[in-house]
């Protein structure tokens, strides 16, 4: 039986569902994300669920992707969705192909944090230690964010040739200045910051994060569902409408130049350096 990534619970109409590769930080390999992306599915049909808890198990929410799952290796050469092989020319790895990774990233790193956001019900993200790059497209797309005190935010990519992740929230999360400051430096944002800028809801003793989830959670599942619905809608709709929709799609594009500029100056993806970040990571 292959080792299960996420645990998935639902009571007293809330689903709860938890990151489950501690030992990693919570590094999302592929089969993370599908498996993740099936429990948002499984909450968002049981009419029994009317919120929706995102949380993880360990010290940290999410060290971003795992990298080593990427690639000829791990399966994403063709990504399972026949995406071309090939490579080899120019000190290329067998299997890198940008045509291959765009196919890959579409799916899981834009498609997937796309659907949760619009899931009809109430998320909220719990968060603790650290999120960081592809660790903000899972907690991005919720509609509240709760944060341990021991909570930072980083996009650090910018280091690698690229200009972020591949779900563009850092404008309309943070603000046009903010956001840049942020992916010029690649600091982490702690989570008090975080608040005050608006990204996060309320931080919390780290001992009290899940309780505190649970209890916005509660408060939450008590109103009417379809009241919950159209208000949630009501908000998303008014930010596609400024323009969100349009932007993250654009930028997911932009992001692609990063790899294209990569294989064309090294003949390496850009992802495969992100190992010699994730390593300065205590984790």
């Amino acid at each position: 039986m292959s080792e299960s990534f996420i645990e998935y619970e639902a009571a007293e109409r809330i689903a709860t569902i938890t990151l489950n590769r501690p030992q990693a930080a919570n590094a999302q390999t592929l089969e993370l994300l599908d498996e993740l992306d099936e429990a948002w599915r499984r909450a968002a049909e049981d009419p029994d669920v009317r919120v929706i808890i995102l949380q993880a198990n360990g010290r940290h929410f999410s060290a971003g992707h795992d990298i080593r799952s990427v690639g000829p290796a791990g399966g994403a050469a063709d990504g399972g969705d026949g995406a071309p092989g090939g490579g080899g020319g120019n000190g290329r790895p067998p299997g890198w192909t940008l045509a291959g990774i765009y196919e890959i990233e579409a799916r899981r790193f834009l498609e997937y944090s796309l659907r949760w956001r619009n899931v009809p019900k109430p998320s909220i993200a719990a968060v603790q230690g650290v999120c960081i790059s592809g660790g903000l497209l899972l907690c991005w797309p919720c509609d509240l964010i709760i944060a341990a005190d021991n909570a930072t935010f980083s996009d650090p990519v910018v280091n690698m040739g690229i200009g972020g992740v591949e779900y563009h929230g850092h404008t309309w999360e943070l603000g046009a200045r903010k956001a840049k400051e942020l992916l010029f430096t690649g600091r982490k944002m702690d989570a008090h910051e975080a608040e005050r800028a608006g990204m996060v809801n309320r931080v919390v003793p780290l001992d009290d994060l899940r309780p505190a989830a649970r209890e916005l959670a509660g408060q939450i599942a008590r109103m009417h569902p379809f009241a919950l619905r159209q208000a949630k809608r009501a908000v998303n709709q008014t930010l596609d409408v400024q323009g969100f929709y349009a932007a993250v799609q654009s930028v997911f594009d932009i992001h692609q130049t990063g790899h294209g500029h990569a294989l064309s100056e090294s003949g390496l993806p850009v992802l495969m350096l992100l190992d010699e970040m994730k390593a300065r990571i205590d984790t």
